[in-house]
């Protein structure tokens, strides 16, 4: 006689096999929810559901996990590129490459965790290299030398990948409104034209903190500069 299993008992769930994608995605997940530091290989064993010997299977060590979470990223970075809507850079390449640095950034705000383990990769990673292809591509498209668009380079930086390092804010953290008015005080005599740059960025900005600063806003004003300033060289053929 053949058992059959009662109607009303859920169904097994079939078991996902485990893959080094599988890993990696699971680590980038990992690392948005809980943070760079949570990122261990026991912590990611337990997030896909196995033993953390299982886990070398598809990934070497940390570093190698690290490495593949870099991978992940910049995927999502280069398909959010490739879908952004922007004039051709034949025709307008500020905008495209404005517009192309924005979407990457928008990636890299989801992981906010990224940036510290992109700069400290001691080989740069193809994704990588790809990406800085592609803005050379519509540099060329939009005029630049190979030369001109070798010193753009330069000039952006990580702003081509969407994020940089925050003026006084190297960790990314925000003071608290009393802690930065105490500071604030503190330097005022020591330091008379940063404190009073500070006080009318408040005094234009009343709902602010000493964070005063958009950094939104910070980041594209600092970008558009850069990009006029190629632009002007661009056009006198430097």
């Amino acid at each position: 006689m053949t058992l059959r299993a009662d109607a009303d008992e859920p169904a097994e769930r079939p078991r996902v096999p485990l893959s080094r994608r599988r890993v990696l995605r699971a680590a980038v997940e990992l690392a948005d929810r809980d943070g760079l530091d949570s990122l261990t290989m026991r912590r990611l064993a337990q997030e896909v559901g196995v033993e953390a010997m299982s886990l070398y299977h598809h990934v070497a060590n940390k570093e190698a996990v690290l490495d593949g979470v870099v991978e992940v990223v910049l995927e999502e970075v280069m398909a959010a590129v490739d879908a952004v809507e922007a004039p051709l850079p034949e025709r307008d390449w500020r905008a495209a490459l404005r517009a192309r640095i924005l979407a990457a950034r928008e990636v890299f705000l989801r992981h906010r965790w990224a940036p510290r383990v992109l700069e400290t990769r001691t080989e740069t990673s193809p994704a990588v290299i790809a990406y800085y292809d592609h803005v050379v591509a519509v540099l060329r498209a939009g005029g630049f030398t190979f030369d001109l668009a070798h010193r753009a380079l330069h000039v952006l930086g990580s702003r081509a990948l969407g994020f940089t390092q925050e003026l006084f804010r190297p960790d990314g953290a925000r003071p608290a409104d009393a802690e930065a008015a105490a500071m604030m005080e503190r330097m005022a005599d020591r330091f008379p034209n940063i404190v009073g740059m500070l006080a009318d960025a408040v005094h234009d900005d009343p709902e602010g903190t000493l964070g005063f600063c958009d950094d939104q806003f910070e980041f594209e004003f600092a970008l558009d500069l850069i990009l006029e300033g190629l632009e002007r060289r661009r056009a006198a053929g430097a």
